[in-house]
């Protein structure tokens, strides 16, 4: 919002500099974006007498002789300019002088002429007709008489000014004006306010019947409105036109001047209806019907819905309300009596209204940040006395004041000054607080134990104590706040815990393998348990519903990551990347008991996804087991009945004896069932994982610390063993692993089925490594570990030597 400092001067007696103040401003919570400087560019300009004129022969110049004053009484200058005279006083761009845009002006030859300067037009200075009148005149400037050579022409033509461009939080909207920033400023210099004069005379009696009513007051808290009679459309006057040039608008006429001018001052929007045009002299505000239309003053149509709140006559809408009036119910030349509207309009219901029909204005942004129920008052007293000030129209008697929800009264709060200080951490004089309340128009009765505040109508933002407690410290300072630990705080050197650091190292781990990470919101619906085949009685259909979700589709709090990844990869693969790998690390909820009665268990849960036709079973497996070299763990695998996994490609997961969890081929059943395109190579590769990192990490024990690689070389034997077709590779490598402490490593590099091993036989192949970290491991003591695990699988398991 743009607030010119020399109108907030009208308004309080400032008397420090424009810098100065927006850092005070700042200080009391106000962002100034920008303090716009309006000499700014404008250097070395000044006023300049021209005493004697001569034509240039042959050219289109006139060589003048300027009086500038303590800058020097016969300066040089030509122009081109044919609306000077001997004794005009204009603009002189002296020697070395600027202009705005960075122009230079310095001593020039002009048509064999030297001229050591420029003389101005208002255009040149970045002047209009509403800023200095006669700026838009085509020539040059011409100052009043009365100025004297050699002044700065900045001061002349009001130049010398500052726009403060402040940013509105959404929680002060009575500071959305010159008048609500004034407040401000009275009150951080401890100065008074001088409130705009609001006293009108009736001078006529209505002459027709006018009927006003608001049939949605709940979008319509309060509408105002008074007749005006013999309008006279005209010219504004000068501090007008220069008040609206300097917030950004232009001048239009003294009636249309006044909403726009109490806008900006009060911060109250208003509209002035043609009662020429109003059918039936009636207003009505309501929601509107759907598919009704309207033009409104910018000449567009709109459909309206049962959502939107207009203004109507008799007929039809004549006004969006909060956002533009009606073209049909504008003020033009032939206009002759008025309907003055004021109106506190719900603040949801103008924002609705503005972006679903893609139409906003300055009223529009004013009511979406909030107007409240004091300011209609305010504002159409002000515009009444304006227009009794202006002489534009006849005042009469008739005025409508349609208030809901009960006579305007202040709030009171009752609280104590240690109630305030305990927010604010530190002792506030009690006379200091009341004088700082006062001077923001509060009233402070601090007869008894208890002080009763009572808030000034147009602060709605103000509920309870914690809101004085704002008030008082932006007032008091900020500076006096004493930094302190809270009580349960410790000193801490900073950096992740070592939780922290174990899962920003597994996340790099899965990166490092090609993995994505992926991020899912915490809630689905029952139809994505569905969609995994979940049996009735399955724990995970056990989930917390949402009392007030936003839709279906988020009722219930996750209690399994696969269904949120399973949809991920559904949607890479619609939208035609064929081919990843993702994971991610999240909680899911799990009820201790239904209907909830305490918090439930967030188990942190770490689901992996691969897909693509060069994806296979031991993607995943391979990803799992350097995760568990990673953390220093092994991990054994039990083939498991899993309803969204592949029965014959899938396992369970476990380490040290404790279930972490499934992953294998997504079942053919629910892969079928994807709505993706009929490709093998897409409807197929489907792999997911989920673990239980929370369980994954209590069989951590201990820091994984650093072993130095062993000097002394390895041994390598291959064994080929026969077994039944039911024993498992993890069963073997397990017995292998736990009949000798030579063994290091066990990988499975072959399997063979054949008529020669027998019915219901299977031949499966393992290279080991044998290894000492002390000494160099023999011969011999390699041959007796062979013998004891080749001894300890055929007594545990019946497995022979192939």
């Amino acid at each position: 919002m743009k607030v010119p400092f020399s109108w907030l001067k009208e308004f309080v007696d400032i008397d420090v500099t424009a810098q100065e103040l927006e850092e005070k401003l700042f200080s009391c919570g106000f962002e100034v974006e920008e303090l716009i400087d309006l000499s700014a560019g404008i250097d070395k300009v000044v006023v300049g007498k021209i005493t004697e004129i001569e034509k240039q022969e042959g050219t289109h110049l006139s060589k003048c002789v300027v009086d500038c004053g303590e800058y020097g009484h016969e300066i040089r200058i030509s122009t081109g300019a044919d609306n000077i005279f001997v004794g005009a006083h204009v603009p002189a761009a002296l020697d070395g002088s600027t202009l705005p845009g960075g122009i230079q002006i310095k001593t020039r030859v002009m048509q064999g002429v030297e001229s050591h300067g420029m003389l101005c037009s208002g255009e040149e200075l970045g002047l209009n007709d509403d800023l200095y009148p006669g700026s838009e005149v085509y020539g040059l400037l011409i100052l009043p008489e009365d100025t004297v050579p050699g002044e700065d022409i900045c001061k002349v033509v009001g130049l010398d000014d500052y726009i403060f461009d402040i940013s509105i939080t959404a929680n002060r909207p009575d500071c959305q004006s010159v008048l609500g920033i004034a407040r401000e400023v009275a009150a951080v210099l401890h100065k008074p306010l001088k409130m705009p004069a609001t006293d009108y005379t009736v001078a006529l009696e209505p002459d027709e019947p006018i009927s006003v009513q608001v049939l949605a007051p709940d979008l319509c808290p309060r509408y105002m409105a008074h007749y005006v009679r013999n309008i006279r459309m005209g010219e504004s006057p000068r501090w007008m036109k220069r008040h609206l040039a300097l917030c950004g608008l232009r001048s239009i006429s003294n009636v249309v001047d006044i909403t726009n001018h109490t806008l900006l001052e009060i911060g109250q929007p208003m509209h002035a209806f043609d009662l020429n045009k109003v059918a039936g002299r009636s207003i009505t505000v309501r929601r509107a019907h759907p598919g009704e239309k309207i033009v409104t003053l910018d000449e567009k149509e709109f459909t309206l819905t049962e959502n939107n709140l207009v203004i109507c006559d008799a007929e039809k809408p004549v006004a969006l309300a909060g956002v533009m009036g009606g073209a049909n119910s504008g003020m033009d030349e032939h206009t002759t009596s008025l309907l003055f509207e004021c109106a506190t309009f719900a603040r949801d219901s103008v924002r609705k209204t503005s972006r679903a029909l893609g139409q906003s204005s300055d009223s529009s942004a004013r009511y979406e940040k909030g107007v409240d129920r004091y300011s209609p008052e305010l504002g159409l007293a002000r515009a009444l006395h304006l227009i009794q000030q202006l002489d534009c129209g006849d005042i009469t008697s008739l005025e409508f004041d349609c208030l809901s929800g009960g006579p305007l009264e202040r709030k009171v709060i009752t609280t104590t000054p240690a109630k305030i200080c305990g927010v604010l951490g530190i002792e506030v004089p009690a006379q200091e607080m009341i004088d700082i309340l006062t001077r923001l128009d509060f009233t402070v009765d601090a007869s008894g134990e208890e002080w009763k505040v009572s808030v000034p109508l147009y602060r709605e933002d103000v509920e309870g104590y914690p809101d004085l407690a704002e008030e008082v410290i932006r007032e008091y300072g900020y500076d006096h706040i004493v930094p302190t630990f809270l009580k349960t705080a410790a000193v801490t050197n900073g950096g992740l815990n070592p939780d922290q650091k174990r899962t920003l190292k597994v996340k790099r781990l899965l990166a490092g393998q090609g993995f994505y990470e992926a991020s899912t919101l915490a809630f689905y619906s029952q139809a994505e348990l569905d969609m995994l085949h979940l049996p009735a009685d399955d724990a995970a259909r056990q989930a917390i519903r949402i009392l007030n979700p936003i839709s279906e589709n988020l009722s219930i709090m996750r209690t399994l990551l696969a269904p949120s990844m399973l949809n991920v990869i559904v949607d890479n693969l619609k939208k035609g990347n064929s081919a990843g790998r993702l994971f991610e690390m999240a909680p899911v909820y799990l009820a201790k008991s239904l209907p909830l009665t305490e918090m439930p268990e967030e188990r942190q849960t770490l689901c992996l996804g691969a897909f693509g036709p060069e994806e296979d079973f031991f993607t995943i497996k391979g990803a799992i087991e350097a995760l568990g070299a990673a953390l220093g763990l092994s991990f054994s695998y039990v083939k498991e009945s899993t309803p969204w996994l592949h029965p014959g490609i899938s396992a369970a997961v476990y380490c040290k004896g404790v279930r972490i969890g499934v992953f294998g081929k997504l079942a053919n059943e629910i892969n079928a069932e994807l709505k993706i395109a009929k490709d093998e190579k897409d409807s197929q590769n489907i792999y997911l994982a989920e673990l239980n990192y929370a369980a994954l990490v209590g069989c951590i024990e201990g820091e994984l610390r650093y072993k130095p690689l062993s000097p002394y070389a390895p041994v390598k034997r291959d064994l080929a063993l026969v077994c039944d077709e039911a024993v498992t590779c993890g069963e073997i490598e397990e017995t292998i692993r736990t009949a000798s402490p030579l063994v290091t490593e066990v990988k499975l590099f072959d399997i063979y089925r054949g008529k020669n091993l027998g019915e219901g036989k299977k031949s499966m192949a393992f290279s080991l490594v044998l290894a000492d970290p002390n000494a160099e491991l023999s011969a011999d003591q390699a041959e007796r570990a062979v013998k004891k695990i080749l001894g300890n699988l055929k007594f545990k398991m019946g497995i022979e030597m192939r």
